[in-house]
């Protein structure tokens, strides 16, 4: 993998993570949080997708938006 592309993999699961630790939401709480509008996916599943950095688009909105962030730092 070229190290830009791990650049931007780092970034966009620190802007993540950041955004779950300001409001103190544990991954098992996401995975509740995503349930209550309808994603269903596991905590160990959450866990390993963010740990990696390799997730879509939809699902960072989708975490956005379940923990009510209506804006991120980038």
């Amino acid at each position: 993998m070229p190290v830009q592309e791990k650049e931007w993999e780092d970034k966009v699961k620190g802007m993540l993570k950041g955004e779950l630790k300001r409001r103190g939401v544990t991954y098992a709480e996401l995975a509740g949080k995503l349930a209550d509008i309808g994603v269903h996916d596991s905590e160990p599943n959450i866990r390993n997708k963010i740990s990696r950095g390799k997730f879509t688009a939809v699902f960072l909105i989708q975490c956005l938006e379940a923990i009510g962030a209506s804006d991120i730092r980038i």
